[in-house]
């Protein structure tokens, strides 16, 4: 006979708990459900439990019982749909699944864990007996981080694939361990100057080439590089070392893989059943059901378990266009209308805003921040008003523009000036983050040097003039690894980026340039204070398309603060040009692009030049510099 559990086995989950799960509003699922190690009168085990309410039977199958089926029954906990029970003797490390039998049409399925803290590497997928013990040691950072993710705060993102950062040669050309990366990418990132790192998904994931975007493990960083500890000992050495970590988490959809969420019980559980609501067309995944209550209070305790024990600084959650519109990359017929006839997902809108709210309302010092593609409005706008209640919003108009417009020879971008300054009609609508993403060096885009037009030096001109106006422009800064030395080739998840060109001077000098403007970008409050509102920004001249130039202020309430940024965007140096400024006297040359330090010819301003009196640009002073070519210069009095 199977072993069935007793009449009162021991529980995790209370009748509140259950409650809240069936209304939506459990928001620490993982502490009740799923896989947990417990002592119950001396006999140690593990207390199993499932939602899967149009089961016949769930049984637990695993390394401890020979993948038996009938050897360790679940009991239903009354009309909730989960599924629970005591199994002696399971110890930590155990592999287990669930196998469930269905209550139609006599589907049976192997299923892992949702709920699992750690999975088998893949391509195993069977889940892990684990726990989350650890000591952590960054109590410094989590008393400060508010101030590290304030919006007036300087926050440069550096963006970051785990199993391609950097590999391991001589061992098959495997990936960093998380243990092993943790130092190496600490000092990476603080010898450049970024103040945060944000990880591409690490949620478990089947399919590697998906780069993580197609999550099958909610609960659980990817095996591929170690255990959950390890996981936790990377984010606690980047916080010892003044670094945040946020971690890319989608919602938005998910596989289609057998073991995963999909037909988890032999219906449609946590997707739409009807294709035209729960089918991706992109992507071939499934669309959650954010109606359902219990798929709200799954998802909602998947975001608050990566705040709650992995003390990550912030979520950017992805693909927020997919989940808004019903017709997303769908053509007329293949979409469903919401109940007044809209195009708009009002059960996707509702849990938006409902993550948000209590991400910040449990985590006030975290960031929760959008990819979001459309117009929609007020992405990062309190819910109060209206808005969805993100922190930030990837701003992809200035990507687009912006690239679009470094594209094209120089001598013909005085007929594409718009690029640079339509941004300025919308940026203060959100609370933006500037993006040059790994969206932009894949797919057969190539490398962002590889974007850039003329010979080498020209390229690499343009790209620290990139680099330069991205961070004179008001909003926060992103950048995906390998373009902050000028990686050649186009990112490929499956191998390590081109370290070795740093012996050139020239990818060295950019990788120099990244780090101070990081370094300035940080130490000028003009830069960041005010990134979100229009007082910290102020056009001198945007209409000089002619000599593709353009000039701008970027401020503080205090005026001793200002700096003064100038741009060529020709290889034309500009002699003796003029530029209005606001007050006269000694104007100190803080940063210039073609310094010999990062590549340049070295021509430039000696220092700083004096503002002389006579209007220019509604300026009661001006500055006569030397433009070089391809260059930006940033200026401040004193």
């Amino acid at each position: 006979m199977p072993d069935t559990l007793s009449s009162a086995p021991p529980t995790l989950l209370s009748d509140q708990d259950l409650y809240l799960f069936n209304e939506g509003t459990n928001y620490r699922l993982y502490e009740t459900t799923g896989a947990h190690l417990v002592s119950q009168n001396g006999v140690e085990g593990a207390i199993f439990s499932v939602w899967a309410p149009n089961a016949r039977q769930v049984s637990v199958i695993g390394s401890f019982n020979q993948w038996n089926p009938g050897t360790n029954l679940l009991s239903p906990r009354g009309s909730s749909g989960v599924w629970e029970g005591f199994i002696p003797g399971v110890a930590r490390g155990a592999l287990y699944k669930f196998h469930i039998e269905s209550q139609r049409h006599g589907y049976r399925v192997d299923k892992a864990d949702p709920m699992g803290f750690w999975h088998e590497k893949p391509p195993r997928t069977a889940s892990v007996v684990w726990d989350l013990n650890y000591e952590w040691s960054d109590q410094q950072w989590m008393q400060n981080r508010a101030g590290r993710n304030s919006l007036r705060a300087p926050i440069s993102i550096y963006e970051v694939h785990i199993g391609s950062w950097m590999r391991v040669p001589e061992e098959h050309n495997r990936p960093l361990t998380y243990r092993e990366m943790a130092p190496r990418l600490a000092e990476h990132v603080g010898r450049l100057g970024f103040t945060h790192v944000e990880f591409l998904p690490v949620m478990e994931h089947p399919f590697y080439g998906s780069w993580g975007y197609q999550t099958t493990g909610y609960f659980a960083p990817t095996a591929r590089y170690g255990n959950p500890q390890d996981f936790m000992f990377l984010v606690d050495y980047l916080h010892q070392h003044g670094i945040a970590v946020i971690l890319d988490w989608v919602p938005s959809h998910f596989p289609s893989d057998g073991h995963g969420l999909a037909y988890f019980d032999g219906t449609h559980l946590y997707e739409h059943a009807d294709s035209r609501q729960g089918f991706h067309p992109d992507w071939k995944t499934h669309i959650f059901n954010y109606g359902r209550t219990e798929v709200r209070s799954f998802l909602m305790s998947s975001a608050m378990f990566w705040f709650d024990k992995y003390h990550v600084d912030g979520l950017r959650v992805d693909a927020v266009a997919s989940t808004l519109y019903l017709d997303y990359s769908r053509k007329q017929g293949e979409w469903i209308p919401n109940k007044f006839g809209g195009r708009e997902n009002l059960d996707a809108i509702d849990f938006l805003r409902r993550f948000n709210q209590e991400a910040y309302n449990e985590h006030p010092d975290i960031q929760t921040i959008a990819e979001e593609s459309t117009a929609w409005p007020m992405v990062s706008r309190p819910v109060y008003l209206g808005g969805l209640g993100f922190g930030m919003k990837w701003d992809m108009g200035w990507m687009h523009d912006t690239l679009q417009y470094f594209q094209q020879d120089p001598i013909h971008r005085k007929y594409h000036h718009d690029k640079l300054t339509f941004r300025m009609l919308y940026s203060w609508h959100e609370n933006f983050v500037l993006p040059l993403s790994h969206d932009e060096v894949v797919h057969g885009k190539g490398s962002l040097i590889g974007k850039m037009p003329g010979d080498e030096w020209q390229r690499f001109a343009n790209l620290r003039l990139l680099y330069g106006y991205m961070f004179a422009q008001p909003g926060k800064k992103l950048l995906f690894m390998g373009d902050e030395f000028g990686q050649v080739r186009e990112w490929t998840h499956d191998a390590s980026l081109e370290w070795h060109v740093l012996q050139y001077p020239i990818h060295s000098g950019l990788q120099n340039w990244v780090g101070q403007l990081n370094r300035l970008y940080r130490s000028e409050p003009a830069l960041h204070a005010l990134d979100t509102n229009p007082a910290g920004f102020e056009w001198v001249d945007c209409n000089d398309s002619l000599t593709s130039t353009i000039s701008l202020l970027r401020k503080t309430e205090n005026p001793a603060d200002t700096v003064l940024v100038v741009c060529n965007f020709t290889p034309i140096p500009r002699l003796g040009y003029l530029v209005g400024a606001p007050d006269g006297g000694y104007w100190r040359e803080l940063l210039n692009s073609d310094a010999r330090d990062y590549g340049g010819t070295g021509m430039g301003n000696l220092g700083g030049v004096n503002a002389e009196q006579g209007p220019v640009h509604g300026r009661p002073y001006s500055l006569k510099l030397i433009l070089p070519p391809l260059s930006v210069l940033f200026l401040k009095r004193g």
